[in-house]
């Protein structure tokens, strides 16, 4: 019963990474394209999440905490960009 649940979500978290790639393409401002951008970052962490658990192994954790530390990082240096005009003072 478990696998089907996870199964469940692995095909929720694929439609949703298929929604944000959506909104990137057809977005009009480039705050609504950071936002799906980091958006997807969530659901790519997820599903990482997802595959650990369903492989059983502990590797795919690790990824996802060096992935959801780039994503962050990433936001808040676009986000800077968009602010300021330079990333780095």
């Amino acid at each position: 019963m478990m696998e089907y649940a996870i199964y469940f979500a692995f095909t929720c978290f694929g439609a949703a990474i298929m929604m944000c790639l959506w909104r990137i393409i057809t977005a009009d401002g480039v705050g609504t394209r950071v936002l799906a951008l980091d958006t997807m970052v969530i659901n790519t962490i997820a599903l990482l999440i997802l595959y650990g658990l369903d492989q059983g192994t502990e590797i795919f954790f690790e990824a996802a905490m060096i992935i959801a530390m780039l994503g962050f990082v990433s936001t808040v240096a676009y986000a800077r960009f968009m602010l300021r005009g330079n990333i780095i003072e």
